[in-house]
């Protein structure tokens, strides 16, 4: 696993361990825009991540952009503060702490271990004597063999839970909370686990997605939403499972691993027992100018972890429809819904983890706006049966009337429960605010439940007319998104971003941020978590 300028040399060993790292008196710090190719973990009393980022992917087999026998690969830089780097000999001498921490490290190769540099390509890198590659494997499979069995006992205790209290049958309604400190959040979530929610989201602090290293720990400061940390996961997940036990029944608790962590965030979800992760694609690119080769290749790693830990992702499509035009687009976002099907099954995902989005977003203003919506539901329902659709509420034409925001979300809640949709997230009044009045949250509740309840069998007595106009935009909207499909085929999925076809955003295929953090794999490379989770659910 070498460093840049390194080829030959396998310095950085992907390895778990119990207890902190130092050099000397100095531990050793974690960033993420160098280079390094390893799957790490780092943590705390809690075992609290701070860093992972490995990649095992050929981006040209998704893309067609990239050629020869190499892949490109999201990696990790490990750096020592160079004010602290008397002792390096001294590098992974000290090995401590409490039971159960999970630790990324540099293995103690000796004197070689130097202060690496701030960005791929820098001179100062962390290189050591090579080690035979049998000796390499040899020395991380116990850290490992043990984080899977962590993981496994998470998913193990999903099982228990739903085995104890059952599943629910129908839409899981999923509610937000987003007040920027974990400890309120908290308290928000089980007033909404109590209310009758299904799937408690903590929306992250706007521009978490763009910082290319994970917090650290508790936090009680954020802006339209709460840090994801491994810390703040662990005190939300033990929150619902003591409300869920109250309810007698198993709470999900989603968070987002778009953005320059796609797998940091996924590793540090599968250590925590989440169950649902916001995991697009192509969301990063267009809405966050995130590098599309750095995404493509994050994604796919993130999602072998989602898919071992049995996490259901949420794929993004719903925000194409917030920025483009629901009628004239709708095809584009069928075509992203293949396109993450496709890189789902790439990373070995089932069709039942894959969440795949769209929304309520048509202009009510228009005539028979609402069979339009009703038919690219069912469009979607019948070309992903097996998918678990999540369905997003009006946004970009709700109002401050309360009385039409009402109607306009029991129209929204209608179509879900005619065409099976299975992750509701229910619109209300006030989430422009972030974190939603208690009391909205609850009428948003009440309305989904009372037509959920009322109109449970109703999609089963329907029968579209032939040649109507539910049928007729269906075939229009699959036709044309079959035919983009096959123009993405011709030009490669790069070039289509560059020209603007999603969500008429544009990105160049060497702009954005993140592209410092991709690299070459060298033939050497390996990702043994990948080996050992791809097309695999913990605990099966």
């Amino acid at each position: 696993m070498p460093a840049d300028g390194a080829d030959e040399h396998r310095a950085l060993v992907a390895g778990i361990h119990t207890g902190g790292v130092h050099a000397g008196t100095a531990p050793v710090e974690f960033l993420h825009d160098g280079t390094g190719h390893l799957f790490g973990l780092g943590g705390d009393d809690h075992g609290a991540l701070l860093g992972v980022h490995a990649v095992d992917h050929l981006i040209d087999d998704h893309a067609r952009q990239v050629t020869g026998d190499h892949g490109v690969q999201g990696a990790v830089q490990i750096a020592v503060d160079q004010s602290r780097t008397h002792d390096d000999h001294s590098v992974g001498d000290q090995v401590g702490g409490a039971d159960g921490d999970v630790f990324l490290s540099v293995d103690p190769f000796g004197d070689d271990v130097h202060t690496a540099g701030g960005a791929a390509g820098a001179e100062d890198q962390a290189i050591a004597h090579a080690h035979d590659d049998a000796a390499v494997r040899e020395a991380v499979a116990p850290y490992v063999k043990a984080t899977i069995e962590r993981i496994n006992t998470n998913v193990a205790g999903r099982n228990e839970f739903l085995k104890e209290f059952g599943d629910k049958e129908g839409a899981y309604l999923y509610v937000i909370v987003a007040t920027g400190n974990i400890y309120e959040d908290i308290i928000q979530a089980k007033a909404g686990a109590k209310q009758g929610a299904d799937i408690i989201a903590v929306i992250r602090t706007t521009g978490q997605s763009l910082l290319d290293y994970v917090p650290y720990g508790a936090t009680t400061e954020g802006f339209g939403g709460t840090y994801a940390t491994q810390e703040n996961f662990r005190l939300m997940r033990e929150a619902l499972d003591e409300v869920g036990r109250e309810q007698k029944r198993y709470i999900r608790l989603c968070n987002y691993c778009s953005g320059l962590c796609m797998p940091e965030i996924a590793a540090m979800g599968a250590l925590e027992r989440l169950d649902v992760m916001l995991n697009d694609a192509l969301y990063g690119i267009l809405f966050r100018d995130i590098n599309m080769q750095r995404t493509i290749v994050d994604q796919y790693f993130s999602r072998v972890i989602n898919g071992y830990a049995g996490v259901i992702i949420n794929t993004g499509e719903d925000n194409y429809l917030t920025t483009d035009d629901a009628i004239t687009s709708a095809h584009t976002v069928l075509a992203s819904q293949f396109l993450n099907e496709a890189f789902a099954l790439r990373a070995g995902m089932r069709e039942e983890q894959m969440g795949l989005g769209h929304a309520f977003e048509m202009d009510p203003s228009g005539e028979n706006t609402f069979l339009y919506e009703l038919a690219q539901a069912q469009m979607a329902r019948e070309i992903f049966p097996k998918a678990p659709l999540k369905y997003m509420p009006p946004t970009k034409f709700m109002t401050g009337n309360i009385f039409r925001g009402h109607i306009q979300d029991a129209l929204f809640n209608m179509i879900a429960i005619l065409t099976g949709q299975k992750l509701q997230l229910l619109g209300m009044m006030t989430e422009a605010i972030h974190t939603p009045f208690m009391s909205d949250r609850a009428l948003s509740i009440e309305n989904a439940q009372y037509i959920f309840r009322t109109m449970k069998d109703l999609g089963g007595e329907l029968i579209y007319k032939e040649n109507g106009i539910i049928r007729n935009r269906a075939n229009e909207v699959l036709t044309k998104a079959t035919d983009l499909l096959v123009e993405i085929e011709k030009l490669g999925l790069f070039t289509t971003i560059e020209k603007g076809i999603f969500a008429d955003v544009k990105r160049p295929k060497d702009g954005g941020k993140g592209l410092n953090g991709v690299v070459v794999k060298d033939e050497k490379h390996f990702n043994p978590f990948i080996e050992e989770m791809k097309g695999k659910v913990a605990a099966e």
